[in-house]
């Protein structure tokens, strides 16, 4: 048997340890105190300890800025490293902020002060790597994206409790509506709450969508209602009402910090907006033209893409911003993502090539989109259906999430359209692919493949 011919070895060049940062310092951030590291020539005290009130956070800067500090490396501490973070980079540092797993100290004793030393140090030579953080705006729209995502997930918490109190009273509207919060569903509950407790009278409010007839609703509705029960209901309807006011104002706060963003067209006549997939407004949606607002500031509809809508495109934006050079190529994107094999490696063998577990809000939202392609007459559609068949459904979400990455990675560094090519082109794809495979190994087996003849069509 013929010895498999071995690839040439990539070998990486490993950075020479020099002092690369000479104007570095370090932060070992905590609730109370921040302890700051600088070089030993700079000030009589090269560490120093300040506390969190944002009068002392400035003395801090003050103190960096008369040592002569240009760049700062911080550890990712909860959310305490957030103030001091802004307020230097506002001063004009080059603020690292790095991940925790990476500043992991030699053993030995372990104190606030030996971790400041030890993080100015690693920076000083250029060891540390800082974390992604998009632009201020970028950010500021994150945290209301974030803010969002919590109060919809508050509010879900108050649809089981109307659900549980319905239940006791043996009211079994989830029987007969497929969402309590549809139109059909909270005109019950909202007449329920009123006092109304004829059953025909409150099946009347029936929307004509509705699966079941109002025979079959008016049925469902008898039940025990008990002053408890409907005062538990009545509660439970009042604060999802509070926290869908809640999520509407949020929503009018991100349509003006959209409109204060500058579009991507300067002149503004890039082609026209994209037009909505469907005239009806989906759950959980912006209650504003996200769409919109998303092709003003990025000059590409993210939206064409089968299995994103306007909210995941908005997630993914306010994860990662509209520039996507701090990435030099899509598989940097997709690592960062954690969507692309982490192989472990050792004596030549792949110990483990699984994707790394990652809290990357980004990685969820392409995630989600990808399990929606599951019945999608596209292209994509089809890619996600052969993956699952071949490898299961968590490796087909995985590799059409990747996919979905690299299509938005491509549209947002060339500023080019999507177009879906079908599902037709892709099986067309696919089949061409199988037939040069089976061709290579048909001639390594010294044999020839060639097609079948058709047979013509006979009209009987």
């Amino acid at each position: 048997m013929a010895k498999r011919k071995k690839s040439p070895v990539n070998v990486p060049v490993l950075d020479i340890i020099d002092q690369i940062n000479l104007h570095a310092a370090g932060l070992d951030i905590g609730a109370e105190e921040i302890y700051a590291c600088v070089p030993v020539d700079r000030d009589e005290e090269s560490v120093r300890v300040f506390p969190t009130f944002t009068v002392d956070l400035h003395a801090l800067a003050d103190w960096l800025e008369a040592c002569q500090i240009e760049t700062v490396a911080m550890e990712s501490t909860g959310v305490y490293w957030i103030p001091i973070y802004e307020i230097l980079e506002s001063r004009g540092f080059e603020v690292y902020l790095v991940n925790a797993r990476h500043l992991k100290n030699v053993p030995g004793r372990k104190t606030d002060i030996l971790d400041c030393q030890w993080i100015q140090q690693l920076h000083t030579y250029g060891l540390l790597r800082a974390s992604f953080r998009p632009p201020e705006e970028i950010c500021a729209l994150r945290a209301l994206a974030r803010h969002r995502d919590n109060l919809i997930r508050y509010r879900a918490a108050h649809i089981q409790h109307m659900q549980k109190a319905l239940q006791l009273m043996n009211v079994k509207l989830t029987s007969v509506v497929s969402d309590i919060t549809g139109v059909t569903g909270l005109s019950i509950i909202r007449a329920i709450v009123a006092g109304e407790r004829d059953p025909h009278q409150l099946a009347g409010l029936r929307q004509s969508g509705c699966a079941k007839s109002e025979e079959e609703i008016a049925k469902a509705l008898q039940g025990n209602y008990k002053p408890e029960y409907l005062f538990v209901l009545r509660q439970a309807l009042a604060q999802y009402d509070f926290y869908l006011r809640q999520i509407q104002e949020c929503d009018a706060e991100m349509e003006a910090m959209y409109a204060d963003l500058p579009p991507c067209h300067p002149d503004d006549q890039g082609s026209p907006p994209p037009k909505p997939k469907t005239q009806k407004r989906r759950k959980n949606q912006a209650h504003f033209d996200l769409a919109t607002s998303l092709y003003r500031i990025v000059g590409v509809d993210l939206t064409a893409i089968d299995g994103i809508d306007a909210l995941s495109a908005h997630k993914i934006i306010t994860e990662i911003g509209i520039d996507v050079t701090p990435w030099p190529t899509v598989k940097h994107f997709t690592s960062w993502l954690g969507l692309s094999p982490h192989n472990d490696k050792s004596g030549g063998k792949v110990l483990r090539s699984r994707t790394k577990k990652t809290q990357n809000k980004a990685n969820l939202a392409f995630r989600i989109a990808a399990q929606s392609l599951s019945r999608s007459d596209s292209a994509l559609g089809a890619f996600y259906r052969r993956m699952k068949a071949k490898h299961g459904p968590a490796k087909a979400t995985t590799a059409t999430a990747h996919k979905l990455a690299r299509i938005v990675y491509s549209m947002l560094k060339n500023r080019t359209a999507y177009a879906d090519p079908g599902v037709s082109y892709y099986e067309e794809q696919h089949r061409e692919r199988a037939i040069r495979n089976l061709k290579r190994k048909a001639a390594a087996l010294g044999l020839e493949l060639t097609p079948a003849p058709t047979q013509p069509m006979t009209v009987s």
